[in-house]
């Protein structure tokens, strides 16, 4: 009857430290913490299948090493300037990841990587809409990130 007994009970007595004990406000601070206690099964999330550990250790090696590479870059790029023939640019990348985990997980690597961010998902055209500092070469940007994270994401994952 309460998939979350803990937070129905902590529910009940914020309320009641809200609005003072009354037993109306014990009946109706009941109430609202039952249906929200409800409510949050609809946010448990899947347990995912992760089909090879051993590959998310390599993954976090090379994202905490490409996010060291890429605050240096990033910094020297704010102190000296952009070269010539680099831009900031969006761009539309094609994504074969549908598990949700595994996406959310490339969604965390690109936007904690200085110089990359994340900014939309297609589901339906199965795309990934990211903003880039510094590109020269969009093709090479794409292909480097498909086979450095979206390879082993799709091993691990799916």
């Amino acid at each position: 009857m309460l998939p979350y007994p803990i937070l129905t009970l902590a529910l009940l007595l914020f309320w009641l430290l809200l609005n003072g004990f009354t037993p109306g406000h014990l009946v109706l601070g009941t109430l609202v913490a039952v249906f929200a206690s409800w409510a949050m099964t609809a946010l448990r999330p899947d347990v995912p299948k992760v089909r090879k550990w051993h590959l998310l250790f390599k993954l976090l090696g090379l994202v905490i090493v490409d996010i060291i590479v890429s605050n240096i870059a990033v910094a020297r790029m704010i102190l000296l300037g952009r070269r010539k023939g680099h831009t900031s640019e969006f761009v539309l990348m094609p994504i074969e990841l549908e598990d949700r985990t595994a996406l959310s997980l490339f969604a965390v690597i690109m936007t904690s990587t200085p110089g990359s961010a994340w900014l939309e998902y297609d589901s339906g055209d199965k795309t990934v809409l990211l903003h880039v500092l510094d590109v020269e070469d969009k093709d090479a940007w794409v292909a480097t990130v498909k086979n450095r994270y979206e390879k082993i994401l799709l091993e691990v994952f799916e």
